[in-house]
């Protein structure tokens, strides 16, 4: 970072784009969502018409198709779920106990792609400032620390809020419980992982957007992140709809609790699909 020639473009302490002149002229453009899902660097030669690409090693690029296909196929997966046991829900084909457990399976694979896109952050080639212009794959690893970056930022506020979702969709099979047991076991975790789920997709959107909110019609992974940030309001809107309310002990509003569910479930499932065309 201390080349006098470098711009950093972002939000707030995050980094998402920088741009540099390497030895022999020209630019150099890094973007965080491109080098981290497609191993991309873009290059400017001076006098040359247009960009081209300066890709991570091979070995990256293959971690990267892994982690990409993981993360997409589970997320269609579990959307599909989701949308499947609102359905069940909503047309009264099956009981509770069937409903939930279309639901926690559906879980099961969202905290799997949760995960996962944790680890697409943590193993994805990283930059060196100046030089030519090159991604440096590091070990492999499971885990790291960078609340400093926005997409490692992103990435585990989304993790964390597929975990509460898991809290809920357990608790859901609990019998026998007061509205106010209700209320606190199975839709107040319902609702932090919604919050988490738009806390997640905003960060995501200052990513892509370099901290200025705007539509980018060309961009995949603008497209990506708005379905999914969809998918977010809808469970949002699905969940406040679900509230039981004391004096009755009925939800504020079924139909539009299920409808919230199945519909946003299958935003997710459409941003998995377009994720899928998100590789290298």
């Amino acid at each position: 970072m201390g080349q006098p020639d470098q711009r950093a473009e972002g939000a707030g302490p995050f980094t998402t784009r920088l741009t540099w002149q390497p030895p022999d002229g020209g630019t150099a453009v890094w973007e965080s969502r491109p080098a981290r899902r497609r191993g991309l660097i873009a290059l400017h030669p001076p006098g040359a018409p247009a960009a081209h690409y300066a890709s991570a090693d091979d070995t990256a690029l293959a971690r990267l198709q892994r982690l990409n296909a993981i993360t997409a196929t589970a997320f269609v997966i579990g959307g599909a779920l989701f949308a499947a046991g609102a359905a069940v829900a909503q047309f009264g084909s099956g009981d509770a106990t069937t409903c939930s457990s279309i639901y926690f399976a559906g879980g099961l694979f969202f905290n799997t792609g949760g995960y996962v896109s944790l680890l697409q952050v943590v193993n994805a080639p990283r930059h060196q400032p100046g030089g030519e212009g090159a991604l440096v794959t590091g070990r492999w690893r499971w885990w790291s620390y960078e609340p400093g970056r926005i997409d490692w930022l992103s990435a585990f506020v989304l993790f964390a809020g597929t975990l509460v979702f898991a809290v809920d969709l357990l608790d859901s099979f609990l019998h026998g419980l007061s509205v106010q047991q209700v209320n606190r076991l199975v839709w107040a975790p319902d609702l932090i992982g919604c919050v988490l789920f738009l806390i997640s997709g905003h960060l995501a959107f200052v990513e892509v957007c370099h901290g200025r909110p705007r539509i980018l019609r060309h961009d995949l992974g603008w497209w990506i992140v708005a379905v999914n940030q969809l998918g977010s309001v809808l469970f949002m809107v699905s969940a406040v709809a679900a509230y039981t309310r004391p004096a009755t002990g009925s939800l504020i509003n079924a139909d539009i609790s299920n409808w919230g569910t199945l519909t946003g479930a299958l935003c997710f499932s459409v941003a998995g699909v377009l994720q899928h065309y998100e590789r290298p």
